[in-house]
Order: C-alpha cells, then sequence, then structure tokens
C-alpha cells in the first residue's frame, strides 16, 4: 500500500470541515453581496449581472480543456514520486497549456462578440461587452493551472485562504463600483474579481515554483489532455442538459416555473452540498496520487464516503424540517411553491454523497472515454425523469425526478466502480447509510403532516438524533485514529 498519503479520519475531517467552512463563509458574503447588488441595480441588473457571468464561465469551460482539472491527476502523481525534477517539468508543461488556453479564451471571445450580442439582446450592439470578457475568460484559466499546482502539492491551507480572501474582496470591490457606476460597471467587476483571484493564487503558487523562462515541450501534457477534453465535453454535455430542461419548462408552462426550479436545484444542490467541497481540493489529489494500488484506493474512499455522509445527513435532515422557513427567509414568500419540491429533492444528495467519492477514482486513473459516458448517461436520465416528473406532478415531480436520477447515479457508478476497479463499500458506509437515509425518510415523510406541533416536535427529535449518532460514530473515528497514529 502508498505509504504517502494520510488516510486518517483526523486528516479528513480537518478538511472536510475546513472546506466546508470556506464554502459556508462565501455562502454567506455571496447572498449579502447579492442583497446589496438587488438594491442598487434593480432585477434588470441582476439579469444582465447574471447573464455576463454565465457567459464568462461557458466560455471558459469551453476553451480551457479541462486543464484545472486534468493537470491536479498529474501533478498529484509526480508530487507522491517525491521526484522534484518530475514534478517541476509537469508543472512547466501545465503552465505552457494555461497559457495555450488563456490565449484561445480571449480568441474566441473576440471572434464571438458579435454573435452572442446578436443572439442574447434584441436591443442595441453588446459586442464589446462580450468581447471585453475574453480578459476574465483568459486569467481564468490561468488561474486554473496555478489553482492545480496548489491542490496537487497539497498546499491546502493556502486554497482555503485563497477562498476566503476572493469572497471578502468580491463584496469590497464590486458593491463601490455598482454603487457609482451602475449598469455599466458589470464587465469591469468580472474582469477585476478575475484579476485579483488570479494575483492571489499565483502569489502563492509562484513563490513554491518559480516560472521557467524556457520553450514548452506541449507533448508532454497529452495524457493530460484527453482527460481535460473529455471533463469540457462532460461539462458541455451538463450544461445542455439543464438548458434543454429549463426550455422545457419554459415551453410546456412559462418563465415562473423555469425561476422555481431553478430557485429548487439551487437551494438543495448548491446549498446542501457544501461538504462536499473539499473533495477536488483535498481528496481528488490524495486518490490521484494511490489511483494504481486497489487496497489504498478503496481504503481511501471508503474513509472519505464514511466522513461524507456523517457529516452531511443532519444537515440534510435539518434542510428538510427547516425549508418552509428558509426559503421566504432566503427567498421569498413568491417562492414557496417550491417547498415541496426541495424537501424531496434534497434526499438526492444523500445517495450523491455515496457516490462522488467512488465517481472521482474514474477521473483519478485517467480513464477520460469512460467518465463522459457515465457522466451522459447520468444527464440523459435526469432529463427523462424531470420531463416525465413534471408532465405528472408539476414542480414537486422535478424534485422526485432529481432524487431518482442521483440513485440511478448511485447504482450505475457504484456498480461500474465494483466490476472494474474492485472497489468494494465497507460494512460501515452500509450501516451509516441506511440509518441516515431511514432519518432522512422519515423526515421527508413528517413533512406531510398537517399539525404544526407534531412537525416541529418530531422533526426536532429527527435532528437531534441524526446529529449525536454522527458526533457519536465521528467521535470513535477520531480516536481509534488518534490511537493507530500513536502506535
Amino acid at each position: 500500500m502508498a505509504t504517502g498519503q494520510d488516510l486518517s479520519y483526523r486528516h479528513i475531517l480537518k478538511y472536510t470541515g475546513i472546506f466546508g467552512g470556506v464554502q459556508g463563509f462565501q455562502l454567506v458574503m455571496g447572498l449579502l453581496r447579492t442583497k446589496l447588488m438587488a438594491i442598487l441595480l434593480a432585477p434588470s441588473g441582476m439579469g444582465l449581472v447574471s447573464l455576463f457571468q454565465s457567459t464568462s464561465e461557458f466560455l471558459y469551460q469551453a476553451t480551457n480543456l479541462g486543464v484545472a482539472l486534468s493537470a491536479v491527476r498529474q501533478l498529484s502523481e509526480d508530487h507522491e514520486a517525491e521526484d522534484k525534477t518530475l514534478l517541476e517539468t509537469s508543472i512547466h508543461t501545465v503552465r505552457g497549456w494555461s497559457l495555450l488556453t488563456a490565449a484561445l479564451g480571449l480568441l474566441v471571445a473576440f471572434l464571438l462578440g458579435p454573435i452572442l450580442s446578436q443572439t442574447t439582446f434584441d436591443w442595441g450592439n453588446h459586442s464589446l461587452h462580450f468581447v471585453l470578457l475574453g480578459p476574465a475568460v483568459a486569467m481564468m484559466a490561468l488561474t486554473g493551472g496555478e489553482t492545480a499546482i496548489l491542490k496537487a502539492t497539497r498546499q491546502l491551507g493556502s486554497l482555503a485562504l485563497i477562498q476566503l480572501m476572493c469572497a471578502v474582496l468580491a463584496l469590497i470591490i464590486s458593491i463601490p463600483i455598482y454603487y457609482v457606476f451602475g449598469e455599466t460597471g458589470i464587465v469591469p467587476v468580472i474582469n477585476l474579481m478575475a484579476l485579483v483571484t488570479l494575483l492571489l493564487t499565483a502569489r502563492h503558487s509562484l513563490k513554491l515554483y518559480p516560472v521557467r523562462w524556457e520553450l514548452v515541450s506541449l507533448s508532454k501534457g497529452s495524457g493530460m489532455l484527453r482527460l481535460g477534453v473529455a471533463f469540457t465535453l462532460a461539462g458541455i454535455v451538463g450544461s445542455g442538459a439543464e438548458m434543454f430542461i429549463r426550455s422545457f419548462l419554459n415551453v410546456i408552462d412559462s418563465l415562473d416555473a423555469v425561476g422555481l426550479y431553478n430557485a429548487g436545484y439551487m437551494i438543495t444542490i448548491t446549498y446542501g452540498g457544501l461538504v462536499f467541497a473539499a473533495m477536488e481540493s483535498d481528496y481528488f489529489p490524495r486518490l490521484s496520487a494511490v489511483n494504481q494500488d486497489v487496497e489504498a484506493t478503496n481504503l481511501m474512499v471508503n474513509k472519505q464516503m464514511e466522513v461524507s455522509i456523517l457529516m452531511i445527513a443532519p444537515l440534510l435532515t435539518s434542510l428538510i424540517i427547516f425549508l418552509p422557513v428558509l426559503i421566504p427567509l432566503l427567498l421569498s414568500s413568491k417562492f414557496l411553491p417550491i417547498v415541496a419540491m426541495t424537501q424531496v429533492a434534497s434526499l438526492a444528495m444523500y445517495f450523491k454523497a455515496l457516490t462522488l467519492p467512488v465517481a472521482y477514482i474514474t477521473l483519478a486513473r485517467g480513464y477520460s472515454f469512460t467518465y463522459l459516458v457515465l457522466e451522459t448517461a447520468y444527464f440523459v436520465i435526469l432529463v427523462v425523469l424531470v420531463i416525465l416528473g413534471y408532465r405528472h406532478w408539476g414542480i414537486w415531480g422535478t424534485g422526485l425526478a432529481i432524487t431518482l436520477a442521483h440513485l440511478a447515479e448511485f447504482l450505475i457508478i457504484n456498480g461500474y466502480a465494483r466490476w472494474r476497479y474492485q472497489y468494494k463499500q465497507s460494512s460501515a458506509i452500509v450501516k451509516y447509510g441506511a440509518v441516515h437515509l431511514l432519518i432522512g425518510l422519515l423526515a421527508y415523510i413528517l413533512t406531510t403532516m398537517a399539525d404544526e406541533v407534531a412537525y416541529w416536535l418530531f422533526g426536532g427529535g429527527l435532528i437531534v438524533v441524526s446529529l449525536l449518532f454522527s458526533l457519536w460514530v465521528l467521535n470513535q473515528k477520531r480516536k481509534s485514529s488518534s490511537t493507530s497514529t500513536r502506535l
């Protein structure tokens, strides 16, 4: 078994907590920033912000060739090998590809500016605005490469600090600009935040691994590029699926239905998934480093899965119970129709906790085509189930569809990993998953009760039971980990 990796529960708990906390802080700062932006820019301005941000993200995803993720796998293996020369050569190659994709993003934004303006707006000429997103796209590509270096070389403290500072600076930079310039400041803010993120990231990565001013042999990154392209294609499939779902809801119903679905999806998947924030920053680099060691892979996946389900389950139980209060608080009373949808969709996150650690094995092994096929299968299932769910049960049916799609993904991913990678779930995962899923189902059944006193009484009881069970198990894991470390 690989010995260079920290497989302890203490390590997993520490960094899951750190990055989950960072995501929570970012969420709070984002809500505050959104509230102030809504006051300064009004709904139309908020729409423009969303439009330009989503466009810059799309251009980045379409042109960065997945370097930000695939580089982590390659660099993690080199870092684990403890070969400094090999690692520095790979870093040099990654930076070369990042620079190339940055130039590609800049060029695509310049060329597509007029087309994006014509297809997006039916008033005015906004070609210059889309062209000016090019520098932001280029800087995002450079940041992706430097972030991959920090992840692969386990600079987790630096990554957490960068995320915290970016969350604060996004508020400090954007609000004064919007206050003075209004909608005119939207594109400059996007570029400024891309620049700030790049400078903060490069400050840490360049200190560790300075730039080598010599020609890059891009052919050395061909294997990395294959995985990156598959990752990019999977992202395009995912974006296409989401666009299709929203178009379907708009055609069969109205924009109100699209807005409700968007809000429900955001609360369930985005807010409910904060615990998974450590996966890409900490877990994936460690898994990539031992990807050819079956025993080490099984141990690492199982421990990560145990911690994930134990940490997220109490949050999900609380979310299911408190959604009738949270939705008017976070959004408004107009979004109350999504309460039932989000409550049933919250069950999907139990399956996600039992799927995501296993899904990363394919990425860690570098099987690009397999990853693309598995991701495509999930999105096809999601689209079909959302269509059927909405036709039969309205907006609640889309929540049920999300949960059933995640259940299907759980079965497919775990079944494939058992067959292809000899992955085996531990008995502890089966036990913890069964207990928490039962509690989650009971919490959901409770939402059908009309008696408010019984609802809050039993709901509070289920939250306490879920929390105490997780704390008891995690404490036992922490103690056993400390004992084995001393031995």
